[in-house]
């Protein structure tokens, strides 16, 4: 995970409009936003995704 996606998680995360395990929400509020690299990034990469959401440590 690079840096850039992790702040992107985050700012999504601060957002406050989603539940950041509804993964297709935080697809579409990534690429409303443009955070392209979220987006892709969590097409490839739900595990680590999920593992980032629950301890905040990137894999």
């Amino acid at each position: 995970m690079t840096d850039t996606i992790r702040e992107q998680i985050l700012a999504i995360r601060d957002t406050g409009l989603t539940n950041m395990f509804d993964v297709p929400m935080v697809q579409r509020l990534a690429y409303d936003r443009g955070y392209f690299e979220l987006a892709l990034y969590l097409e490839d990469h739900r595990k680590e995704y999920a593992h980032f959401i629950l301890t905040g440590e990137a894999e």
